[in-house]
């Protein structure tokens, strides 16, 4: 699995980095119909000390740009008595990025193109070079994300809990919440699961929207899984807050179609039978209450206002402790980030309260 620790010399795309160095390599990978050239920026910081390689990949969705947002202030950190080296990729998908969409130009989705083939489509080649120029070179990883177009996520960790050691990265990131959840063929989660690879997933937020909070929870997690892999000094406050444990989840969707009213927040404890939120018949014929069929946290939601029967509208994730303790903790994660007014328990502005 990834580089030994103890390599005095990294090689990313024929330069070669030594102890205590730090720069940037603009990797290679096709080009666009205009005959513009495409490159992976990949970031370098190495440490004067051996220690773990961790890769932080941010844009593998051209729309979610609170991972960029998080990978870039990465960059800027000065990293001072680091031990090992830190892998950055601020835009995986640049193509998609340039073109402010999710996807790459042919409508395909990057993560299920991996472990990518350098002969395969541009997404593939994409994929390709980042598995041998920068995820084969880490011992550990970490990807950003967040929600698809139309939905919201509360901050969470994500791991499959398969590879020693991943469930141990997920605590130490301290989101929120931490979901328990399969890996799906195709992503770079299951690529790295395949590698043996600890890895664990970050998603927090909407799609093209800057927020703040998620940033700043995302941040300061890397930062914390940094000091628990021994590559940053510990620090005493890094498990203050614990996060929720959720071991499953579902999504509760619309029995009815019209105009949607959400009447929790995200991040609240809800019970079996408590009603959710409102779908409205556009001409006044009536409403249709959206109901629980189970208790848990709401870690995600559609920011959608009109729906059509069947639409995902609440994630549901079941938490090990009870709902109302899983709450708790959200809350008390959120008071270092969050201003008070804000708090409810975690800023949603798609929610009706």
């Amino acid at each position: 699995m990834g580089v030994p620790v103890d390599d005095d010399v990294l090689e990313i795309g024929g330069r070669r980095f030594r102890r205590g160095e730090r720069g940037h390599v603009d990797l290679l990978v096709g080009s666009l119909v205009s005959h513009a050239e495409l490159e992976l920026r990949v970031d370098v910081i190495r440490g004067r000390k051996p220690g773990p390689v961790l890769f932080v990949t941010a844009g593998v969705h051209g729309d979610e740009l609170n991972g960029v947002e998080i990978a870039r202030r990465l960059v800027k950190q000065q990293f001072r008595g680091l031990k090992g080296d830190l892998l950055i990729v601020p835009v995986v998908n640049m193509a998609a990025f340039l073109l402010r969409s999710r996807y790459l130009p042919d409508r395909r989705d990057l993560n299920r193109l991996f472990p990518g083939n350098s002969d395969g489509s541009f997404g593939a080649r994409v994929a390709r070079t980042l598995m041998d120029e920068v995820v084969s070179k880490a011992t550990h990883g970490i990807d950003l994300h967040t929600a698809a177009t139309g939905r919201i996520n509360l901050p969470q960790t994500r791991m499959a809990d398969r590879v020693e050691g991943s469930r141990e990265m997920a605590k130490a990131f301290g989101a929120p919440v931490m979901l328990k959840a399969g890996n799906r063929e195709g992503t770079l989660r299951a690529a790295c699961e395949k590698l043996g690879m600890p890895y664990v997933l970050f998603e927090a937020g909407e799609a093209f929207r800057l927020d703040l909070p998620a940033v700043t929870f995302g941040f300061r997690g890397v930062m914390r899984v940094m000091r628990s892999l021994g590559m940053l000094r510990r620090s005493k406050k890094d498990l203050e807050h614990p996060s929720a444990y959720c071991v499953g989840s579902h999504w509760r969707r619309a029995t009815a179609g019209g105009l949607f009213r959400a009447l929790v927040p995200l991040g609240k404890a809800v019970q079996e039978g408590q009603i959710l939120g409102v779908v409205a018949d556009p001409f006044g014929e009536g409403e249709t209450e959206v109901v629980s069929d189970r208790e848990g946290i709401i870690v995600g939601r559609t920011t959608a206002s009109l729906v059509d029967e069947g639409d995902a509208l609440f994630h549901i994730a079941q938490s090990k402790a009870s709902p109302e303790k899983a709450e708790e903790r959200i809350i008390q994660s959120a008071e270092d980030v969050i201003p008070e007014v804000d708090r409810a328990p975690y800023r949603d502005p798609h929610s009706d309260v």
